[in-house]
Parts: structure tokens; sequence; C-alpha cells
């Protein structure tokens, strides 16, 4: 390769993603000089392009199309009145993506950080070399790596991306499925699960355990399960997939199981892992260790095994949340500059799941309270009996505490229904404050609102505690 003239840096970052764009600006704020160098044409990664807003917007989209909420309220079906084509579907993901892009892009340009365009090789330590139309070797004094990551290919999966799809290519579909087969009853899969059901596609779910998303409260995950196959979704859990064969006309897909049993249909999602984009980086060459699907290992401070060297986001593996991403990339720039205003991001973080319903959580879990032998108990309120809730028409889901039975310290929030991801905040602050059950019902909330899923939660496990029997909901409990 032809290196032009050497450039020299206070940081270089790899990556415009959620975390590499967030440490950029933040160090440019502070008045570092710095590199960013991206290998893509656009801007924002996986958050934007392939993984976080596509999918949560497809799910909105697929709201709008089948009416499935607002069907409730006046017994109408609107997917009569506006069929989805596959255009209509894609329309608004297209339209969002770009948008964001260019706040990236325009977020990075106002900073005054420098865009390199081309692929980010480590030359030793302190240099990295940018393959592209423009090679160029770049050096700092430090450096992160925040290149996200890749859908995970099993050699015996034939990825075709016309019929047999990765959660990259689902997102450039040129038609809607009939049917589809979703191997994954992770994240991914079951958000995908829903939003393909939601559009009338048959769906089924197959999973190698018996369980999806083990991390969530056992209730949340059953009740999710039940909603699910009340929409029609089939699944085939603690079942392996044996083979995955597309027709020589790439209109159907045929999977044999482990028991035998001979699916086929229109698609194939697989959507069980993602692997952490490092290969072209040569870690090797500076010495930085690498784990389990190539994930780069780091401590509290987001160093590597080469100590001015920081990795943050997706490439770093679990959780692998844009949100928290952002802020491992705000943090490392802090640690490295000793700006000192974020130490540590929250140990306690919320998870979202955007299926349809909506699950959302915060601390601990039922089952981590029986595992670890906690005094505790649970309050549930249910969206039925809210007045909002009835308003909008939800005759499903519900919110959980889960409490020390000691001091009533609000130990975990567990929400399943709509808007799940948006009122989890409240529940944030809760378990981060160690706020009790009487710091809840003391507080007012607008009304109506879904905030009062969380006065009567608390109601209900202060009335449990004194040994009084509160009538649950008669509506559709699941």
């Amino acid at each position: 390769m032809t290196k032009k003239a050497e450039k020299h840096y206070d940081l270089i970052v790899i990556g415009s993603g959620p975390a590499g764009e967030k440490a950029a600006v933040k160090a440019a704020y502070f008045k570092k000089k710095v590199a960013l160098i991206e290998q893509q044409p656009k801007y924002g990664g996986a958050g934007v392009h392939t993984g976080t807003m596509p999918s949560k917007t497809l799910k909105e989209t697929a709201l709008f199309f089948s009416g499935q909420f607002g069907s409730k309220l006046y017994g109408t079906d609107k997917r009569q009145e506006a069929q989805a084509t596959i255009q209509r579907f894609m329309h608004r993901k297209n339209i969002i993506s770009d948008q964001l892009n260019n706040e990236v892009l325009t977020n990075i340009v106002l900073h005054g950080v420098d865009i390199y365009h081309g692929r980010g090789i480590f030359a030793d330590a302190h240099t990295v070399w940018v393959h592209g139309s423009n090679p160029v070797s770049l050096t700092a004094e430090y450096i992160i790596i925040a290149t996200g990551s890749y859908p995970f290919h099993p050699p015996e999966i034939p990825f075709d991306n016309v019929c047999v799809h990765d959660s990259d290519s689902i997102l450039d579909i040129s038609s809607l499925p009939a049917s589809i087969i979703i191997l994954g009853a992770g994240v991914i899969g079951c958000e995908y699960a829903t939003i393909f059901s939601a559009i009338g596609s048959k769906v089924t779910l197959i999973n190698a355990s018996a369980d999806m998303m083990p991390f969530l409260d056992k209730e949340i995950t059953q009740n999710l399960h039940l909603q699910m196959s009340e929409s029609g979704i089939s699944t085939r859990f603690d079942k392996r997939v044996i083979e995955t064969k597309a027709s020589t006309d790439k209109k159907s897909v045929t999977v044999i199981l482990s028991d035998g049993e001979i699916l086929t249909a229109e698609m194939f999602l697989y959507a069980a892992g993602r692997c952490a984009n490092t290969q072209g980086l040569q870690c090797g060459i500076p010495g930085i260790a690498l784990g389990k699907r190539d994930n780069i290992a780091v401590n509290e401070y987001y160093q590597t095994t080469v100590p001015h060297i920081y990795a943050v986001g997706d490439v770093i593996g679990f959780p692998a949340l844009a949100s928290t991403g952002m802020d491992q990339g705000r943090s490392a720039v802090s640690h490295i500059f000793k700006i000192n205003d974020l130490p540590a991001i929250s140990q306690h973080l919320p998870y979202g799941i955007y299926t349809i319903p909506e699950v959302s959580m915060i601390g601990i879990t039922e089952e981590q309270a029986i595992m670890q032998s906690l005094p505790y108990a649970v309050g549930k309120a249910f969206y039925a009996d809210m007045p909002r809730g009835r308003i909008l028409g939800v005759t499903n889901g519900l919110l959980k505490l889960v409490f020390s039975t000691e001091d009533n310290t609000i130990l975990g929030v567990h929400i399943i229904g709509p808007l799940a991801s948006e009122i989890i905040h409240y529940g944030m602050l809760l378990v981060q404050e160690h706020k009790k059950l009487h710091d809840i019902v003391s507080a007012v909330f607008n009304y109506p609102t879904l905030h009062d899923l969380y006065k009567y939660a608390a109601y209900d496990a202060l009335s449990s505690l004194r040994g009084y029997k509160v009538k649950k909901s008669s509506a559709n409990y699941r």
C-alpha cells in the first residue's frame, strides 16, 4: 500500500456507530484533535442502518398497517383499509435511516472531527492505516475501537439473501413473505417474529433451548409467548435445525428439525447471534486479546489488553445495546483524557425488547431473587385495569414489581405491554436510587397515564404484605 504523509491525532476512533460517534464528538468537544475512520459509505453503523432504528421503525409500521391495538377500540380491522406492500412497509424505515445518517454526519462535522473513509488496520500499537480510495497513515496517543458486530453465519445455513436471510439482509427483501421460519428466540428473533406476524405472515419460531430470552422474568416471557401464540406465531422450542435447504427457484425453504419434523416456508431468517467486527483490524499486531466470536476483552474502563487502546459498543459483546454503547464511548473518553464527568455507566441497565407487545425490565427477576435466597415478594398491576389502558383499548399486559420484604426496597421492575420501553425509566430510577414502595404510592402522576401501573402495583404489594386479599383483575390476564 502507498501511504500519504502521516497525520497525528490525540484520538483515533474506528467506527461511526452509536459508540464511536459519541466517543469522537465528546473528545472533540473537549478540544482534542480527533480522527474518525468509517468503512461504510453511510454513518451510524448498525444502530442506524441494520439494527436498532430499522427494526424498531418496522415494528411501528407493522402496528400501523395491522391496526392491532386500534382495532380493540372500535372492533374494526384496519388491515382491510391499508394493505401493506413491500414498498410501503420499508418506506418509513428508509426515511428514518437516511435522516439519522445525516444527523450523525452533521454532529461529527460540527464538532470538527476529521473523517476518513476506508478500512482501519493496525500497523502498530499507535498507527492505523486507512485502506480506501485515499489511503493514509494515522497515528494517535489513544485509539478507540467501535467497529460493531455482524450476523453470525454458521456454515450449514445456505445464506443467499433471497429466501435465506440474516438480520441484515432481511431489511432489503423485495417482497413480503406469506410465510417465514425464524431460527433463534432471542431479542432479534422475537422482534422479527412479531413484526412479520403483525403484517400477516405465517411465522414459525424455532429455538434450540426451551426458554426464550432467559434473562427476562419468566412470568413475562410466558406472557409474551402466550400472546405470540394467540397472534398466530407457531413455536418449536428445545429443537435444533438439522438441515436448511432453499428450493432451486429460490421461492421456498425447507427446514428439518432434530425430531424429524419438516417445515416449509417462503423465507428463512437466521437470528441466533452476532460476531464482533474485528477480523480486518489485525488486532494481533498491537497485541489486543480477543474472546468468543472475536469480541474484544476490556476492563471496567474499556481498556483492552493494550492500555492506550480502548473498545466500546457491540465489539465488546454483552449487552450490545445502542444505549449502553453510547455511554461506553463517552465513559472511555472521560477515562482517557481524565475528564471525570462519567467515570462509569450505571450498573443497572434497562432492557427494551421491541416485540409486539413491548417488553422492558430493569433490576433482578423473580428467579434471580430465588437463586440469591433474597426475602422478596411481588406486586402487580394490569393495563386493562388502568383508565389509560382502557382508553387505548389494551386488554393484556402488566407491570410487576419485585421488592425486598425486609425493607420494601424495589429490586426489579418488569413490564409487558404498549410503551413498556418508555415507562420503564421511572422504574430505572426506583431501582438505581433504592426507592421503596411508599415512595411510589406517595408520588403524584398525571391522570390518566400508564404510570398508574406503578402505583397500583405498589398498592397490590403493600396489601399482600398486610394480608389483605385484593380482588385481581377480571380482565383477560395473561
